[in-house]
């Protein structure tokens, strides 16, 4: 329930979001076959010329609630749920890292993963958007895969790559990561490079039943 509460929240207020801000008015979901979703990733040649972390302000406290938005998916992913103290100080709960199978006990040994990691969403697109747009898509509560809580160990060896590069150790995460991975693409309309979508295409073989649910901003 709180995980529904905490993105439903987030998703409304990025909706609210001023043109020229975050996003464009919310759309409504589409659901595809993975193959489709991958198809449907429009092909561009990637380039980092400018990057810099910086340029996508994280992490924020959007709702003004006390906790910015490393703790909102934390609370929001808990398996059990930890004890929230003064200025959203978490203690104690439970998570499950889905990119190596592991389940983790308290806080400190979690990472929050941006699901494309800031440098590859740079290269396929966000280069090109508002200083706003970059801190909506580093601080997006409003899809449940486009941040995840995974552990620190993970998300340090997944770093900035795409797929063709890194995936998951946990050998049954392989389709939930393509899925996340090219809904969270679609959901910005980001891009893919020649080589990222061929490796898509390859690691999406023995995921017919696999479907992507996205929800474009």
């Amino acid at each position: 329930m709180i995980k529904m509460t905490v993105r439903a929240f987030a998703a409304a207020a990025l909706a609210l979001l001023p043109l020229s801000a975050a996003a464009t008015p919310a759309h409504a979901a589409e659901t595809l076959s993975l193959h489709d979703a991958i198809e449907g990733l429009p092909l561009a040649e990637e380039s980092r010329e400018g990057y810099e972390r910086t340029k996508f302000r994280h992490w924020i406290d959007e709702d003004r609630d006390g906790c910015n938005t490393r703790a909102e998916v934390l609370l929001a992913e808990a398996i059990t749920q930890p004890s929230v103290g003064v200025g959203c100080k978490l203690t104690g709960g439970t998570w499950f890292s889905y990119y190596d199978n592991t389940e983790v006990q308290g806080p400190s040994g979690l990472d929050i993963d941006h699901m494309v990691p800031l440098a590859e969403s740079w290269d396929s697109g966000a280069s090109q958007w508002t200083a706003q747009r970059r801190q909506a898509y580093a601080n997006d509560l409003g899809a449940e895969r486009s941040l995840i809580a995974v552990t620190a160990r993970s998300n340090r060896s997944k770093a900035d790559q795409d797929p063709a590069e890194w995936m998951p150790s946990a050998p049954d995460a392989r389709c939930t990561y393509l899925s996340d991975w090219v809904g969270t693409k679609l959901r910005w309309s980001l891009t893919a490079d020649q080589r990222e979508s061929d490796t898509l295409r390859q690691l999406a073989a023995g995921c017919e039943d696999t479907t992507v649910q996205y929800e474009p901003v």
